[in-house]
């Protein structure tokens, strides 16, 4: 078993078996190489971006404030000295160096990752105390946060306010957190962080679909799939007491014909396949604007090999790939290269054979990946 320096040497399966889901874990000095730290300066301009998810909250003259992005740099001038906070969701998809740190955790499957969230807060910066419904990392860059954290059940909110704020937080430990210090959260563990110096927290966090957001989206993924043959008639209609009356009969014949509609393993693998990797509303793709020919691809491919595009996801099942969202149609015996390329999100030249050539070729110029950098 690995120790994991970010988890402060622990094993991956004794997090797993002793905190994942169940208990808070205070990491000191879990990572303090974070190469160039994401300051407020480089915040306010990737919150100017109109594909990119931001938010500011403050704490006004005892009323919380909530704006969404994108922000005029002139907004973000006026802000005062202290108590607010700025968020931009998806870092990672923006600097390698972000989606670097976003990898590194591995250790659990990238299809519960969601992405990396930067905050930014001065002195007296905080978004309340709190529940998040998913696992979360806290990771302090810079400055000092104070973290409370409670295990209450008593989640009433403040009234009218624009982002939910626990109304009777009762905090049961308190940390410190100075620069490289990390806190993992399970889901609905109330945390309240309050900046006392200038400073950034790395969130990571992990996706939990609800039930119902997976039930919708399943029956959206089953309408283009499903083939119910018939159509509905009724030659033995009878006379009726009330034409506006839904009969019976109607019921039982439409009840016959929804229940053909049948899925199996296969067809709920599938469905993950294409809802996990289903690239965000806000996300797009952009090919290289000097585009490879087809032969200066296929060599620049088997010489440096390929590296994914920061947005871009791929998971497999056994040998059933989806990327951003869909199938990809690879040969047999490439399946275990596409899957190295899936998990280490590169893959070397001398793994990139002749067959797979023209569907990385495809990805290229979708954007989706591109020759590795030469170093």
């Amino acid at each position: 078993m690995k120790a994991i320096d970010l988890l402060g040497g622990m094993t991956a399966e004794t997090f797993l078996q002793d905190y994942w889901h169940k208990k808070p874990l205070l990491i000191r000095g879990a990572l303090k190489d974070v190469g160039a730290p994401v300051d407020f300066a480089w915040l306010a301009e990737l919150s100017r971006s109109e594909d990119v998810e931001s938010r500011l909250i403050e704490y006004k003259n005892g009323k919380w404030l909530a704006e969404r992005g994108p922000f005029r740099a002139g907004r973000l001038r006026r802000l005062p000295e202290s108590d607010w906070t700025i968020l931009v969701q998806n870092v990672n998809h923006h600097l390698p160096h972000i989606a670097d740190i976003l990898w590194r955790f591995d250790f659990m499957p990238y299809a519960r990752l969601d992405d990396l969230m930067i905050s930014y807060a001065p002195p007296g910066g905080t978004v309340g105390p709190h529940f998040d419904s998913y696992d979360v990392f806290l990771l302090q860059v810079g400055g000092q946060k104070r973290w409370q954290i409670s295990s209450q059940q008593e989640d009433a909110f403040i009234e009218d306010a624009p982002i939910k704020v626990l109304r009777d937080f009762q905090a049961e430990e308190t940390f410190v957190l100075e620069h490289g210090d990390m806190l993992y959260l399970p889901p609905r563990y109330a945390h309240y962080g309050v900046a006392t110096e200038p400073g950034m927290t790395y969130s990571i966090g992990f996706r939990a679909p609800s039930a119902q957001e997976l039930a919708t989206e399943f029956l959206v993924y089953l309408q283009d799939r499903i083939c119910v043959p018939g159509r509905y008639a009724d030659a033995d209609l009878k006379p009726h007491a009330g034409a506006a009356a839904i009969s019976p009969e109607m019921v039982d014949q439409v009840s016959a014909m929804l229940a053909q509609i049948s899925w199996d393993r296969g067809t709920v693998t599938d469905f993950l396949g294409h809802y996990l990797t289903e690239p965000k509303p806000h996300v797009f793709y952009e090919g290289p604007e000097d585009e490879l020919d087809d032969d200066d691809f296929a060599a620049a491919a088997r010489d440096a090999g390929v590296v994914l595009d920061l947005k871009t996801l791929i998971l497999y099942s056994d040998d059933m790939l989806y990327c951003n969202g869909e199938p990809l149609q690879v040969d047999a015996g490439d399946v275990a290269a596409w899957q190295q390329l899936a998990n280490t999100r590169q893959l070397p030249g001398d793994a990139v054979s002749d067959t797979m050539i023209p569907l990385l070729l495809e990805g290229y110029l979708g954007g989706w990946w591109q020759p590795r950098p030469q170093a």
